[in-house]
């Protein structure tokens, strides 16, 4: 009899132990949960924000041109254009050169791709100050700026691949080579078609080779 009144209240104590160690870790896990949330939340609060910010720097950009590739009227123009963006890749071009086309062709794909840069073209027939000022010898030629500054030149396709046939892809590695678009890919490795058409020359490049050119050629490219 005893010993039953011993087994049972050994059980009862042992239960009433177990209750409180499930009731402790419940409220730990409890704890833990909401540490998680609260931490869900700020995570949740910063990437709204990030968001808001996106689409506020998206807006600024559209509102000054950017996201579509458009053609610039005059050399005052071109500077107010070029003042208010700090990427802006600007087209030299001439109506009778068949490639200037060809780059129309890749410039508007690129413009509406990348809106934080912004893509216009010049006739540089009808821009004489800028062209010698710029050095613009070889139509077509892309003039890529930074914060007002000319960084650096894609003079004709020599940098594409020199072929007509570049793709898009091509143009858009060579631009993210002088930094003024954001490019996800590899800048080591070029994505031309068919890069044994073109030899080892442009299967590998360094960024040092690309940036910084500085051309004088008395030819017009067409």
């Amino acid at each position: 009899m005893a010993a039953d009144m011993f087994s049972k209240a050994l059980e009862a104590q042992m239960l009433q132990t177990a209750k409180i160690v499930e009731e402790q870790l419940d409220a730990e896990i409890q704890k833990l949960d909401e540490v998680d949330e609260d931490e869900l939340e700020i995570l949740k609060q910063r990437r709204l924000e990030a968001l808001k910010k996106a689409q506020q720097q998206k807006q600024e950009w559209l509102s000054k041109g950017h996201g579509e590739y458009r053609e610039v009227p005059s050399e005052r123009d071109f500077f107010q254009e070029v003042k208010g963006s700090k990427n802006v890749v600007c087209h030299f071009y001439r109506d009778t050169t068949y490639r200037c086309l060809i780059f129309d062709k890749h410039l508007t794909v690129l413009a509406k791709k990348h809106i934080e840069t912004k893509f216009i073209k010049l006739n540089a027939e009808k821009s004489p100050f800028l062209c010698e000022r710029l050095r613009i010898k070889v139509i077509p030629t892309l003039a890529l700026l930074k914060d007002g500054k000319t960084q650096d030149y894609v003079v004709g396709f020599t940098d594409l691949g020199n072929t007509d046939d570049f793709t898009t892809e091509t143009l858009e590695w060579r631009l993210g080579c002088a930094d003024v678009i954001n490019y996800s890919g590899n800048l080591m490795d070029p994505p031309f078609q068919s890069q044994k058409k073109f030899g080892a020359t442009f299967t590998k490049l360094d960024k040092k080779s690309i940036r910084g050119k500085k051309y004088d050629s008395d030819s017009d490219d067409d």
